[in-house]
């Protein structure tokens, strides 16, 4: 598990030199991301060098919750809630659709709380365009059973052998 920085890509390695979540493992194991956090996203990515594993978080059909927390311009209305819960589309014939799990007001700004089920590609970031509210930033905070917790920006620790048969339950 690595809480991952902004300005970093999701990627083994970069034909252009810039810095990928591989900078901030201390592993010796060929370790593949489960998913994608796009560069200006932070938070829990996990990594694996077990394929049926990846294959299993990866794929639409097993429906594993992944939670974030956004900041966003303000409130989200009664009935664009009701558009994201439902889905709408977000471009390239595809929908989008997350569960609101909180929203609050901070220092002028909208934290809200949601989950994906799936994770299409920028599929927050889309939903958010789709309903003309401003996203500043995104933090995905768990996937499945696991839970960032403490880990701070940058670090990374291995998954302790309950949290992996969690994830394969």
């Amino acid at each position: 598990i690595l809480n991952k920085p902004k300005n970093v890509i999701t990627s083994v390695s970069d034909q252009f030199g810039r810095k990928t979540v591989m900078h901030f493992l201390k592993s010796k194991k060929r370790l593949a991301p489960i998913g994608r956090l796009d560069k200006d996203s932070t938070g829990l990515l996990l990594l694996t060098n077990d394929g049926d594993l990846h294959q299993y978080l990866t794929h639409p059909k097993n429906q594993i919750p992944r939670q974030y927390i956004v900041n966003i311009e303000k409130i989200i209305d009664s009935s664009k809630l009701k558009r994201i819960t439902r889905g709408l589309s977000i471009g390239e014939g595809e929908i989008g659709r997350a569960k609101i799990i909180s929203q609050k007001m901070i220092k002028g700004r909208c934290e809200a709380r949601l989950e994906l089920k799936q994770g299409k590609k920028r599929e927050i970031r889309r939903i958010f365009r789709s309903v003309k509210i401003k996203l500043f930033s995104l933090h995905r905070v768990s996937f499945g059973s696991i839970n960032l917790g403490s880990l701070k920006i940058g670090e990374s620790r291995l998954l302790k052998p309950n949290e992996i048969k969690n994830l394969k339950n």
